[in-house]
């Protein structure tokens, strides 16, 4: 067993669900809902591309199949972060 290295994430993050209407998405003990009017640029993409992700770091979530990364905060607080994707 690795030992965890700074920068390390201490749990995997896992999409629980997809839906029509967006995913949820389990980050240790919290389950966060990423609904596709906020996040379009998940709406068409494939199941694999939206269940490969990686959390590098507490506020960094990262999609590689996708090239999409998300601030942990934008998505508990959308509100705090106006920029919205011109898909």
């Amino acid at each position: 067993m690795k030992s965890a290295m700074p920068g390390d994430a201490i749990s995997a993050a896992e999409v629980t669900n997809i839906s029509r209407h967006g995913l949820w998405l389990l980050l240790g003990d919290e389950e966060l809902f990423l609904p596709f009017d906020d996040f379009p640029w998940f709406r068409d993409a494939s199941v694999a591309a939206l269940t490969e992700v990686v959390w590098p770091s507490p506020d960094h979530l990262y999609w590689p199949a996708l090239d999409v990364d998300l601030s942990v905060e934008s998505i508990r607080h959308p509100e705090r972060f106006p920029l919205t994707s011109r898909i």
